[in-house]
């Protein structure tokens, strides 16, 4: 049972701090409550605390719960106090009976019910669809409790005859069931309600490459009940014996201030609602243009910017800043490196480096998360303080692992709250920052908003990936090579566009690293794609092989005689590897077996507590370490996973090593491998067969004796990067 449904079991007007950890959210609430009006239990939470301005998020139909702000809250609850609830009908609240439960009225008594259950005294009321008429009537008949009504694709009962939905009216049993038809109580209580709700949103989500936005819903849709949807609907309509008093003379009651935001291409209620709504409440009217019903979830930037305007001109904030003259300022860069393992940090370093060389007064501030952020401040890096603002990305994807399992590309899209949160505090920093030079290395959010809100562009920035193009694992079948395709043709789409986002694009490698494999069917290749539109820097390492010494020394001080042979195990910086570490100790006894002198380090990493491993004779185990590639060059053979950094350091280093990708991880299995495999380096070995301890020890020790061959790895690919980068200053 969740602290949600234990609250739910609670009683009326209870609250409690919430304990626990949602990983997949941008932010969990500070409170949970429940509130109980005329028998009905509503679920609310409150994010932040203080005596800032709060944010009322509207129920917006029983067909969704308050899960649908997700790519709000985690930013406006940076700024204000944020309250939203799961109206009747949906989410975690009740579901009475009967139409006359669901009549507007009820929806507005609900949220000053709220409201008083949370200590609010005023709000800013931000609604979607149906929530605008329940914030009109608040407003209308409690005046003192609103600050303002901000509503975004308004569905009120204005007499306007506009939609194709009207011409099939929702009471009647219809002779049709195509399209609109569907949006009959008939229909879904008798006909195909799971094709309805893909009908439905469809509609809702007009815009191209809104599959996870739809997916979502559809989800969202399956929560709640055919039955309980017809309840709601004929209590919003008047019908089955509910009462539905006129909109419109409550909207000239409205005394606050009003904005209204529509799409022009909401195919489930058109601007004409929008525009009648602004008309009579004396508001303002945003349009956006080729935007669809749904504009928080798929415009969510735009959004989450257009609702803080909006409440600071209601609250001002008080701010002091400070401006420096151009001449007088300092060169500064914005550094984003990825959280998802630590390759990405010690490549960042080594390019760092490398850039102050060439511009010695150059300032570099780090937007980064742990573990990175751990291992930049150890390298004396400074970590800006707003990288407290982000989303935890490796406890995501962590939560979306299994037993050496991980779907990337699903717990990409997945993590799309994370993404927009992360967004829009990096969105927040240069706003301030005055930088000269944003790199961000697969800083995927960044990347991707800055495409979809061009004008927030205000400075040089350079993209850095190692791998290019998202591609599906065959037992994804159909669904996943759709997918996988819409993804990246909206890339494609995106850099044809607006290829003035990214000054520079920076592939780290080379052309012949490229897998061989189109984007998808009727796309281009991704390797002559990337070739056209990437620079390559040729891997960067973070050191010199050639370097380093006292490895003899290192070994000693672990404990491995002259005449013994060291095993590395390490699994990266994410906990996703714990799995393969318990199959790795496993296989040690068996190994030693096989060969006596054989000892084992294995290496945790940030994430991992080493005292969560078993103990095994001739094993040391370790946690992380900042400097990681000195105990790869001090080993004979390592066993890793498949992800790229520690692949290419073992290569670089010139030491046999078994990778074992993780399942579904297609990076690893197709990019990373593709890369190994021209330089002639490491052996593969799948999950399954580690299982069997002898099989897994016979490897390692087979490898061991292994003469490497393997094509050389670049040193200067910081050097090359940095060049690139450079030119930018």
């Amino acid at each position: 049972m969740t602290v949600a449904d234990r609250l739910l079991d609670a009683g009326p007007e209870q609250q409690t701090a919430v304990v626990g950890h949602a990983p997949s959210r941008a932010r969990d609430p500070d409170v949970q409550g429940v509130v109980e009006r005329d028998g009905v239990r509503l679920a609310y939470e409150v994010f932040g605390e203080g005596h800032r301005p709060t944010v009322l998020l509207m129920p917006t139909w029983a067909i969704v719960p308050s899960r649908f702000w997700k790519a709000q809250v985690g930013y406006l609850a940076r700024h204000y106090r944020v309250v939203v609830f799961d109206g009747r009908g949906s989410g975690r609240s009740d579901r009475p009976v009967g139409a006359r439960a669901y009549a507007d009225v009820e929806y507005a008594r609900d949220a000053v019910a709220v409201l008083d259950a949370t200590g609010t005294d005023r709000a800013v009321f931000v609604s979607l669809s149906c929530g605008a008429s329940w914030s009109v009537h608040v407003a209308a008949h409690h005046p003192d409790r609103v600050l303002g009504l901000f509503a975004i694709s308004p569905s009120c009962g204005f007499p306007i005859p506009h939609h194709p939905r009207d011409r099939a009216p929702w009471a009647d049993r219809l002779e049709t069931q195509a399209g609109w038809a569907m949006y009959n109580r008939h229909f879904w209580l008798e006909g195909d309600y799971a094709a309805f709700l893909e009908f439905f949103f469809g509609q809702m989500y007009s815009e191209p490459h809104s599959s996870k936005q739809i997916e979502d819903a559809i989800a969202w849709g399956h929560e709640t009940t055919p039955e309980t949807l017809v309840d709601t609907t004929a209590g919003r309509l008047g019908c089955d014996g509910a009462v539905m008093e006129p909109l419109e003379p409550l909207c000239r009651r409205v005394r606050c201030p009003v904005t209204v935001v529509h799409g022009t291409d909401d195919r489930v209620r058109n601007s004409t609602v929008g525009e009648r709504l602004a008309e009579l409440t004396g508001g303002s009217l945003v349009l956006l243009e080729g935007a669809g019903h749904g504009p928080p979830a798929r415009d969510p930037v735009r959004v989450n910017h257009l609702i803080a305007a909006f409440v600071d001109r209601l609250c001002p904030r008080t701010a002091r800043t400070t401006w420096v003259r151009a001449a007088r300022r300092r060169r500064r860069a914005l550094y984003l490196s990825s959280p998802i393992g630590l390759g990405h940090a010690l490549r960042d370093v080594a390019i760092a480096g490398e850039l102050r060389a060439r511009h010695p007064d150059l300032e570099i501030d780090w937007l980064a998360q742990h573990p990175v952020s751990r291992v930049l401040a150890e390298k004396g890096e400074r970590v800006h303080p707003a990288s407290a603002w982000l989303a935890n990305e490796s406890g995501h994807i962590e939560h979306e692992s299994g037993e050496h399992d991980l779907h990337a590309f699903q717990a990409i899209r997945g993590m799309d709250e994370i993404l927009v949160n992360n967004f829009m505090a990096f969105a927040d920093v240069v706003r301030d920052g005055d930088y000269d030079l944003v790199v961000g290395d697969e800083a995927w959010d960044v990347d991707y908003f800055l495409h979809e809100n061009p004008e927030l562009k205000r400075f040089p920035f350079a993209w850095m990936t190692d791998f290019v193009g998202w591609l599906p694992m065959p037992e994804g079948g159909r669904r996943e090579v759709e997918l996988t395709a819409d993804y990246n043709a909206e890339m494609i789409e995106q850099r044809a566009r607006y290829r003035q986002v990214r000054d520079r694009s920076i592939f780290v490698g080379n052309a012949e690293d490229i897998v061989g494999d189109d984007f998808g069917p009727g796309l281009p290749s991704i390797r002559e794609w990337t070739t056209a539109n990437f620079d390559f820097a040729g891997y960067v390492t973070g050191f010199d092989p050639a370097a380093l010494r006292g490895t003899e020394e290192l070994r000693r001080g672990l404990g491995v005689g002259a005449d013994e042979k060291l095993c590395l195990v390490t699994v990266g910086g994410s906990g996703v590897g714990s799995s393969l570490l318990h199959r790795v100790l496993d296989a040690v006894p068996p190994a030693r077996r096989l060969m006596p002198e054989l000892r084992f380090v294995v290496v945790t990493g940030p994430r991992i507590d080493p005292a969560s491993l078993p103990r095994r004779a001739g094993v040391r185990v370790l946690g992380y370490l900042p400097d990681l590639y000195h105990h790869l060059a001090a080993c004979d053979v390592a066993v890793v996973q498949g992800g790229l950094t520690t692949c290419m350091e073992l290569t670089a280093l010139r030491k046999p090593f078994l990778y074992v990708p993780l399942r579904r991880h297609f990076e690893q299995n197709f990019h990373v491998r593709k890369r190994l495999d021209r330089y002639e380096a490491g052996r593969c070995l799948a999950y399954h067969q580690a299982a069997d301890a002898d099989v897994l020890a016979g490897a390692i020790v087979a490898e061991v004796a292994h003469d490497v061959a393997y094509r050389p790895v670049e040193t200067d690919g910081a050097v090359r990067a940095a060049d690139l980068l450079a030119e930018l200053l």
